[in-house]
């Protein structure tokens, strides 16, 4: 029997984020949507404090933009996460593949690269599905009136070794 070939180091263990393709930038999102929540930032203290409102844009069944291509024509804050205010992004929350990579951590075990199923962010619990609402119609008292902790948790399993 020949000798077992040595496994490939996954791109994101091998490689800087300055290296990686677009399509692995990309991939590195889990699709959480946790970055697509409403949030404020204390001034003094530089807390961010979530909400469970999600951006009019989310497909909170999907937790994917419905208009990926155009969220900044249509949602002019929205963010665009590029490698280069990556490390200013206090607001993302710990699970967060991006975040994971620049802290030179691994991915948990739930994220699509690992397992291989986009589904299993949902089913580790780590997905805004289920736990949001849209901003669609609301003032911003009424966004700023729900305000919750579970964002940022870490609730998750454990990163593979």
């Amino acid at each position: 029997m020949p000798p077992k070939s040595p496994t490939k180091a996954p791109f994101w263990k091998t490689k800087t984020l300055a290296e990686l393709t677009p399509k692995e930038w990309e991939s590195l999102c889990d699709g959480c949507a946790r970055c697509c929540l409403n949030k404020y930032e204390d001034e003094d203290t530089k807390e961010i404090r979530y909400t469970d409102v999600a951006c009019k844009l989310l497909d909170t069944q999907s937790c994917r933009c419905s208009d990926y291509l155009n969220r900044t024509e249509k949602v002019p804050d929205c963010v665009v996460l590029t490698r280069e205010i990556l490390p200013e992004m206090n607001c993302l929350p710990p699970t967060c593949g991006y975040r994971l990579v620049h802290e030179g951590k691994d991915l948990y075990d739930w994220h699509p690269l690992i397992s291989g199923d986009k589904s299993s962010v949902h089913a580790a619990g780590i997905s805004v599905r289920g736990r949001v609402v849209s901003e669609s119609g609301m003032t911003e008292a009424q966004i700023e009136a729900r305000l919750v902790r579970w964002p940022m948790s870490k609730r998750a399993r454990r990163p593979r070794a």
